[in-house]
């Protein structure tokens, strides 16, 4: 495939105001400048018999990725029936696996292809201490096994009102914050001891933990800590936490994030902003701003953007980007926020993301900027193949 006479943003090197991108079966085999484009070249691309597709001054950029979502895991439509997003009758669960729970058919997918949208994190939800395991995955597909990227991609923990109210009104732990941050560092330290004990090969192999081998990942910084908070003080708990146990984490929400920026740029810690484009439904979500993504970037920390899909949905991702930029993130870390940032937070950049020879060719073509409301989508392309075209 090629694709020519487009508006190219790589999103990891310069912007081409008339460049090309070349695609050789599910990977990107260059990017340039029309003018290094020589008439030798496009010719053997027509005997060949390639794709061309010449979009005509349209902006061509690496597909969007929502960086944490619920989609297929949380149908729509189906209510309970389709909902298997949290498992509330225990409160650390790190074995469960959304692997297991996403169906490809939930009509949210199809939402994220006409938006551009080309792949996601999605996993278990918020009401557990230890939700369980996500994954990174494309939007294309029937079978999840081949649509995956990453998986396990995150290990799901919570802090606030979520388990809090899950299980105080259950009248079992946790019912307080306390009870929260004493049953995560209780279940890490056992952790901790578990995979010191296999280091030092003190363990037969009938004594293998199934629950303990799922943080294996964790404590060897393959995968992070995906920290679902929203007031200071939980984002401040989560921070601690990590440190105490040298983990890698990024702080998911982080919806009062704008007061404390300093503090979370020297945790050195990313930061997956939203949903804002929902109501304020409970306390602990009473100062969301879409002004957060824009103090948190001044801060110089990377900051990606998500729906929480179906809570924001998920074809709105370029819009809760654009509204961000409207109260002061800059327009490149919008696009950022949704593209590079979000893929270097989710551990996928040499996959995605950007649109660099060797990565997948997944690419999204806009009328404009996709942040814009009035702008439209004219070809999602995964893995090189033409997946929507706007008639």
């Amino acid at each position: 495939m090629l694709i020519k006479n487009g508006k190219i943003l790589t999103m990891a090197g310069p912007a081409y105001e008339n460049g090309y991108v070349r695609v050789t079966g599910s990977k990107i085999t260059s990017v340039g400048d029309m003018e290094t484009l020589s008439g030798e070249i496009q010719e053997k691309e027509k005997v060949r018999e390639e794709i061309v597709l010449d979009v005509q001054g349209a902006w061509v950029m690496p597909g969007l990725i929502d960086a944490h979502c619920h989609v297929g895991i949380t149908e729509e439509k189906w209510g309970m029936v389709g909902d298997d997003c949290n498992e509330m009758t225990t409160p650390v669960t790190p074995h469960l696996r959304a692997l297991d729970a996403v169906n490809p058919m939930d009509p949210a997918f199809h939402d994220a292809v006409i938006a551009g949208i080309t792949s996601l994190l999605t996993g278990p939800g918020s009401s557990n201490v230890v939700g369980g395991q996500s994954l990174f995955m494309k939007v294309q597909g029937r079978c999840l096994d081949k649509m995956v990227v990453k998986a396990p991609a995150a290990m799901k923990v919570a802090f606030g009102e979520n388990p809090k109210m899950n299980y105080g009104e259950k009248n079992s732990m946790p019912g307080s914050r306390m009870a929260i941050g004493g049953m995560l560092r209780e279940e890490i330290y056992k952790a901790c001891r578990y995979l010191e004990k296999k280091k030092k090969g003190d363990m037969a192999p009938w004594d293998e933990d199934f629950k303990m081998e799922c943080w294996i990942p964790v404590l060897k910084k393959e995968i992070p800590l995906k920290a679902h908070a929203h007031r200071t003080d939980d984002i401040l708990t989560a921070i601690r936490i990590a440190k105490e146990f040298d983990l890698n984490m990024t702080l998911d929400h982080c919806t009062e994030g704008h007061l404390i920026a300093d503090e979370i740029a020297e945790s050195g810690f990313p930061v997956i902003v939203g949903p804002d484009l929902t109501s304020r439904s409970k306390i602990e979500v009473k100062n969301m701003s879409f002004k957060t993504a824009g103090v948190l970037e001044r801060a110089g920390i990377k900051t990606a953007i998500m729906t929480d899909h179906p809570v924001s949905l998920i074809r709105y991702l370029p819009l809760c980007a654009g509204l961000s930029v409207r109260q002061g993130l800059s327009m490149e870390g919008g696009l950022r926020a949704i593209t590079i940032h979000a893929a270097e937070i989710c551990g996928v950049s040499h996959r995605v993301g950007s649109l660099e020879a060797g990565k997948d060719a997944d690419i999204a073509i806009f009328t404009g900027n996709p942040m814009e409301t009035f702008t439209k989508t004219l070809y999602t392309i995964v893995n090189g193949n033409v997946i929507y075209e706007k008639e």
